[in-house]
This record gives structure tokens, C-alpha cells and sequence, in this order.
């Protein structure tokens, strides 16, 4: 699962992006304006409270990224602790806020101050006294993947897409839990392999059409095909010659170019497959590049001792 559980991590804490996320790490909780929702549980003040709290999150956790070394990041530390306890003391008097407690806890889901499993409990609570905030629904999947719950973490993305339907990260996050726990799901026997590829293609067809200019959608979008109950290789290679038309930058087209070798090699194209990756000169894909001539040569092994 480490592969999936990475993804649905960058992506939970990736900046730019919407409703999930309308940032799922950052602290605002409406996936719309960015602002704590004053109809979720909050008086005036508990919400201008937030507001505050999350000014000065946004501002520490800005600064302690740009520090240059471990001293500059450990005196931004004490000023996190205080974030900390600004939330605390605000659920104190705001006990009923539902946005209150889903900003601390996507907060608390920052690499730079990371308690998951308090994170969780907490955003559990929010969506228990709003169950209408996608954002948090988003994050309780990402925490119940992480550790291996991906039944759970399907219904709470399904939930959230339901609920922000034009949202591209969360068909995004359905597709992807579907394709990375795909033995999960088929032993449970509520799935069947074509349901379950069905389902997962749709979901990241439906991510790329939202957000077209997300790259990397398009790029998992197009792997996906490789781990089908039957490897759909045609439909592959068009995904990898679209995406590869798309792209400017040299290593992100060579990139793509492995995977279009990969696919001609599966298709039984062995001379147009080692050509392709052959125009792979970029320093950083050596080591790729390298991987895959060493399975070509494997499978050639391989196939002629059976022979």
C-alpha cells in the first residue's frame, strides 16, 4: 500500500488545489471561499476567533517552511505549540464549532507538526456535528487509507464527492483507493473485477476532465490501465501520447516516453520499444530507463528458455 498511501499524502497536503483539498492539511474548512463556515456550530466570535487562528497558522507554517536550516525551524516550534493551544482553548469555550474542530485537525495532519491519530479523532468529531464539510470527509480518508482501511476511506471520498460533485480530487481519491487496494475490495465479494475497473476508469477519467491542467492526474489516470483484471494496453499507449503532447518540459516527455515503451513492449512491439526508450537520455531517467531494458532483457531470457 506504500504506493498509495504516498499519493493520497501528496495530494492531501498539495498546495492549490480546491476542496481537497480545498486543501486538506491547510485550515480553512469551506471548500468554496476558504473560510471557517459560520453556520457550523460557531457564534460570531467563536468564527472570528478562527479566523485569527487560522491567519497566524497560514503565517507560522510559511515561515517555518522557508527556514534555511534546523535552528531557524526550531525556533518557529514554540509558536506552533502556541497554534496548538489557541485551538485547544477555543474548543474549550466553542465546544459545538464543527469548523473549529476540523481546522485543528487538518492542522494537525501538517508534516511540520503531524499528530495523525489526534488529527483523526478530531475530524471525526467535526463531521459528526457537520456532516456537510467535503473537506473533512476528504481527510478522514486519507487518515483511514494510511492505515490500510480502504473500504472505510472509499465511502468517506465517495461522500465527499457527493457532496462537491465538480470537485476533481475526489474522483481522483476514489479512483486511486479503488486501483491500490483492488484485493481488498474484490475479497470483500461486493466487487467484481469488471465493476471494480469500471468504476476506477470512470473515476479518473471523470479527475482529468475537471482539471485538465493537473499532470499528474493524467498520469496516474494512464497507469491505472496497466492494473485491470485484463491490461487494456491500446487504450494506454493513447493516454501516454495524449499526456506526452501535452508536456513541454524534456524530462517529464522522456518520462512518458518509458511508459509508451513499456506499453509497445506489452503489445509484442519489441523494436519500436527499445527505440523509444533508447531516446531516453535525460541524466535523472537513467535509473528508470536502465530497470526497464534490464525487464526487456529478462522477459527475452525468460521467454527463450521456455522455448
Amino acid at each position: 500500500m506504500s504506493r498509495l498511501l504516498y499519493a493520497l499524502l501528496v495530494l492531501a497536503l498539495a498546495p492549490g488545489l480546491f476542496p481537497v483539498r480545498a486543501e486538506a492539511a491547510a485550515p480553512a474548512v469551506d471548500p468554496i471561499t476558504g473560510l471557517p463556515r459560520p453556520d457550523a456550530g460557531g457564534t460570531p466570535e467563536a468564527v472570528s476567533a478562527l479566523a485569527e487562528l487560522v491567519e497566524r497558522q497560514k503565517a507560522t507554517l510559511a515561515e517555518a517552511r522557508a527556514a534555511d536550516d534546523a535552528s531557524e525551524l526550531e525556533d518557529v516550534r514554540p509558536r506552533l505549540q502556541k497554534l496548538v493551544q489557541g485551538y485547544e482553548d477555543l474548543l474549550q469555550r466553542h465546544g459545538d464549532f464543527a469548523a473549529a474542530w476540523a481546522a485543528y485537525g487538518l492542522f494537525l495532519c501538517d508534516p511540520l507538526v503531524e499528530d495523525r491519530r489526534v488529527a483523526l479523532a478530531l475530524l471525526l468529531k467535526a463531521n459528526g456535528l457537520d456532516p456537510d464539510l467535503p473537506v473533512v470527509k476528504n481527510q478522514i480518508g486519507v487518515l483511514m487509507a494510511e492505515e490500510g482501511r480502504v473500504i472505510d476511506a472509499l465511502n468517506y471520498f465517495l461522500a465527499a464527492s457527493d457532496l462537491a460533485p465538480r470537485e476533481p480530487l475526489y474522483h481522483f481519491q476514489i479512483g486511486l483507493v479503488l486501483d491500490e487496494g483492488r484485493e481488498l475490495f474484490l475479497k470483500t465479494k461486493a466487487w467484481s473485477p469488471e465493476t471494480l475497473d469500471k468504476t476506477l476508469l470512470e473515476a479518473f477519467a471523470r479527475a482529468v476532465e475537471l482539471a485538465p491542467e493537473r499532470t499528474d492526474f493524467a498520469y496516474r489516470a494512464a497507469e491505472a490501465y496497466y492494473d485491470l483484471a485484463t491490461p487494456r494496453w491500446e487504450e494506454a499507449l493513447a493516454k501516454w501520447t495524449t499526456l506526452e503532447d501535452r508536456l513541454e518540459g524534456r524530462v517529464e516527455v522522456q518520462a512518458v516516453r518509458l511508459h509508451r515503451a513499456r506499453v509497445l513492449w506489452k503489445q509484442g512491439l519489441a523494436a519500436d520499444a527499445r527505440e523509444l526508450a533508447d531516446s531516453v537520455d535525460a541524466s535523472e531517467l537513467r535509473p528508470s530507463r536502465d530497470k526497464l531494458m534490464a525487464e526487456f532483457a529478462a522477459e527475452d531470457a525468460a521467454e527463450a528458455a521456455g522455448k
